[in-house]
């Protein structure tokens, strides 16, 4: 089956989160993408438990799908010589080296630029490699304390709390494979690639509506509210018989109908509640009376009663609820395919559709075939491989659940 993506070469010399998932991202779509890993492999690959095997964590497995394996000693004058010849033969190269790196390795980006014009060169760091941070390394936690996400995630009484997934790493990595696809495109024109500069600072930044636009127009500081909206009312968590239920009534006929629902019709009519502003002024009191209401509920009614009229809501899920849920498995994000188990691809074509190809390599398990696509004949080969610049794999297959 014919991929959006296809014939497309990525050399992947990232590691962690933001990298691996765009390339991951990539590979689903067609992309022929290897990921280069030092001796020391990708430090996901010890992030756990849990463990698919000896070795090889989930948190490595659900990002690095779909992707050749080569070993490199980057720190070795012939591991450099090798990734050059893998440069030459790339569309797109992703890297999150500490900045300054590949320049002292000698492939600086205008000396990419100049050697390998129409490569596209995507860059992430944690600050970006100039200004006052410039060069500083960051990871995701860090970047949501620094850039206020921490601040505006939590109860109102209580302290500032990370958001339960790395969600500025793995927007960060929507925001390469979108720039990539970018400078792709405009490769088709000019003739030449460009550099993608990404940096998890920006992408925090950018997440930080609708606090940002408040802040940016009077002054409005961002606070804690909890699962409630700063903006929004009735948008938040409540109690029913049997659990947790959100409801996001977005506009006035929603707010109507789930009035109705709740045998309340005559609360849309009361002045306090009448428009969102107004509710959002009085949404301590509102609160209290949905939750009178709504506390005697069973969640899976409710919701269906909700819906039914149109009004946003769902039962609180925790993973396995969600993971199992019937429309998650009919849109297919949950892929079981022979022992291997992933998250499905998020991005759904309607002629050229993604595909989950198979689980990640063990580190190094196509050393040999990558070196013979680059030219290196099986002599070359063993010498690189003598020299300790290139190494081939050992283990366990990862991703897939033992016996």
């Amino acid at each position: 089956m014919a991929r959006a993506l296809d014939g497309l070469r990525v050399l992947d010399l990232s590691r962690v989160l933001a990298g691996p998932y765009c390339t991951q991202m990539l590979a689903d779509h067609g992309a022929e993408v290897t990921k280069v890993e030092s001796p020391g492999g990708d430090e996901t690959r010890g992030w756990g438990p849990p463990f698919l095997g000896p070795g090889v964590s989930a948190y490595y497995t659900n990002v690095n799908r779909g992707k050749k394996n080569i070993v490199l000693d980057l720190s070795s004058a012939r591991g450099r010589e090798v990734l050059g010849a893998l440069l030459a033969d790339a569309d797109v190269l992703v890297e999150n080296f500490k900045a300054g790196t590949l320049a002292r390795w000698g492939f600086a980006d205008d000396a990419l630029r100049a050697r390998l014009p129409r490569l596209v060169h995507c860059r992430i760091t944690g600050f970006g490699t100039d200004g006052p941070l410039g060069g500083l390394p960051g990871y995701d936690a860090v970047l949501q304390a620094y850039g206020g996400l921490m601040s505006v995630n939590g109860e109102a009484a209580g302290p500032p709390l990370r958001v339960g997934v790395p969600v500025v790493d793995m927007v960060t990595g929507i925001l390469a494979f979108s720039g990539i696809l970018l400078a792709l495109r405009e490769r088709e024109s000019s003739g030449l690639g460009q550099l993608v500069d990404l940096t998890l600072l920006d992408t925090v930044i950018s997440l930080l509506h609708p606090h940002s636009g408040a802040w940016l127009a009077d002054g409005t500081p961002g606070g804690r509210t909890g699962s409630a909206h700063p903006s929004i009312a009735p948008y938040e968590n409540f109690a029913t018989a049997d659990g947790l239920f959100f409801i996001g009534a977005g506009n006035d006929r929603q707010f109507a109908a789930l009035a109705e629902v709740l045998g309340i019709a005559e609360l849309a009519g009361d002045a306090r509640f009448a428009t969102n502003p107004d509710r959002v002024r009085n949404a301590a009191a509102l609160r209290e009376v949905l939750r009178a209401r709504i506390a005697s509920w069973p969640r899976g009614e409710l919701a269906e009663r909700l819906l039914e009229r149109g009004v946003p809501a769902s039962p609180v899920h925790d993973v396995a609820e969600a993971m199992t849920a019937p429309q998650v498995r009919h849109r297919e994000m949950v892929v079981e395919r022979d022992s291997y188990r992933g998250v499905g691809v998020p991005i759904k074509l309607g002629r050229t559709p993604g595909l989950v190809t198979g689980p990640p390599q063990p580190a190094g398990q196509d050393t040999r075939a990558v070196l013979a696509a680059a030219g290196y004949d099986p002599a070359g080969i063993d010498a690189i491989l003598a020299t300790g610049a290139a190494r081939e794999a050992s283990g366990p297959v990862p991703g897939v659940r033992p016996g």
